[in-house]
């Protein structure tokens, strides 16, 4: 299918996907273990603020003087650590690159990595520990929207400033949260543009939906509903599931109703199993999903059946931005894996990050408090990252964001080799709902 690129109004979206901004999603996770390996406390703790000076024991420290951390917050072990150990990787990066904008001024900077495991009550836990450590300023999260939602309440109240390099559903910025900023789109708009290419490309009369019952997969299956019965296309069933191995009972009526595709909304580590079912059943109907689908780990769990479909993306391959060729390599070099999505736009959350401290701090005079950055993301001009030119609205979205319609390459080889084959078939630049 040929390239495009360019303005897409969604007129038909605007008018419709709003009325509803984000519904409603259960408090559960997708699919939690037993207990959680690590709460309520993190993986990776932050170290205990070091204690003030006695005045008569030794003179006072400089103004720029101090330790700043930034921390990050994603699945860092579980079944979606790939993207999770991508962000922190990014982030780790981009303070590597740029964290100089802080040491040259006299501070200590250090990142502090936090493993959510892809579940609310974890990234809530984890989220009150970095509230307690005075010296974390900035936070680099999340993967999941959920867990995001789960801790924007409480990095509210302690004034902790949160750039997500990957959180679609639209509740990140549509509840209050004057601390809450993310570098890429909305599930709302991501949702619109996977059901107007599945009607208008793909020629789509019918489909069935499943998702994860999380806010982010239940989120973008919801708007991808709402546009498809507005537009005319079949919705044979709309269904939720935290099955993570054994699909059969959703894949029963799904096989009775012969839809033309099955439209997924979630993760990786689910619609693998769940499309591999369904081709050993001979179920015959195309795949769609989202970004969450977005990891050659989709590859490893389905193997062909999932090549040659398509999906879409508000990160895309680090190799359709041109400015992340530096990032591409150095990733690469550091941790000896190609760069997966959302790495990069973590190496631009955290740019984002270490420019409103260094802004702040300078008009403090010395170390900022957290009110300060907040007020300095809100208060900077348009951010050049390497993936984009970040410019917030008052919600917190970026003025403008670009979505992506992928195609899962057919060729044989490794999954890693095989993803990064991936064709951008869609490219579209969307200003903010």
């Amino acid at each position: 299918m040929r390239y495009q690129s360019g303005k897409w109004l969604l007129t038909t979206f605007l008018i419709g996907a709003l009325a509803a901004c984000a519904p409603a999603a259960p408090a559960a996770p997708t699919a939690a273990p037993a207990a959680p390996t690590a709460a309520p406390e993190p993986t990776a703790a932050p170290t205990a603020a070091p204690a003030e000076p006695t005045a008569t024991m030794a003179p006072a420290a400089p103004a720029m003087s101090g330790k700043i951390k930034i921390a990050t917050q994603s699945p860092l072990s579980g079944p979606q650590a790939a993207l999770g150990t991508g962000i922190r990787n990014g982030a780790d990066l981009g303070l590597q690159d740029m964290g100089k904008m802080l040491t040259d001024m006299g501070f200590e900077v250090e990142l502090a990595p936090f493993d959510d495991q892809a579940k609310p009550e974890v990234g809530a836990a984890n989220a009150k520990n970095i509230a307690s450590d005075p010296d974390i300023l900035c936070i680099v999260g999340h993967l999941n929207s959920g867990v995001a939602l789960a801790s924007l309440p409480t990095y509210k109240d302690n004034s902790l400033a949160m750039v997500s390099p990957a959180n679609t559903n639209p509740k990140i910025t549509e509840s209050g949260y004057q601390n809450a900023f993310r570098v890429v789109g909305r599930d709302d708009v991501q949702g619109a543009v996977g059901e107007e290419f599945a009607r208008t490309e793909m020629q789509i009369k019918s489909v069935y939906i499943i998702h994860d019952k999380t806010d982010y997969g239940q989120g973008v299956a919801e708007f991808f509903r709402q546009q498809a019965e507005k537009n005319g296309i079949q919705v044979l069933g709309f269904e939720g599931t935290e099955e993570k191995s054994n699909f059969e009972s959703i894949l029963t009526p799904i096989q009775a109703a012969n839809p033309d595709l099955i439209y997924f909304g979630g993760i990786y580590d689910q619609a693998g199993p769940l499309f591999r079912q369904a081709r050993d059943r001979g179920i015959t109907a195309k795949f769609l999903g989202p970004d969450g689908l977005d990891s050659p780990e989709l590859l490893k769990l389905a193997g062909d059946a999932v090549k040659g479909m398509y999906y879409t993306s508000v990160a895309a391959p680090v190799s359709q931005f041109p400015d992340a060729a530096k990032f591409a390599e150095d990733y690469k070099a550091k941790f000896n894996e190609d760069a997966p999505p959302f790495s990069a736009q973590a190496y631009d959350a955290m740019g984002i990050c270490i420019r409103a401290i260094a802004q702040a701090a300078e008009k403090a005079g010395g170390k900022p408090s957290r009110e300060q950055v907040v007020q300095a993301i809100r208060d900077a001009g348009e951010y050049k990252g390497i993936t984009g030119a970040y410019t917030f609205n008052a919600k917190g979205d970026p003025v403008t964001s670009t979505y992506f319609v992928l195609q899962v390459s057919d060729k044989d080889g490794e999954p890693g080799e095989v993803w990064n084959a991936n064709a951008v078939v869609k490219k579209l630049d969307i200003p903010a709902p």
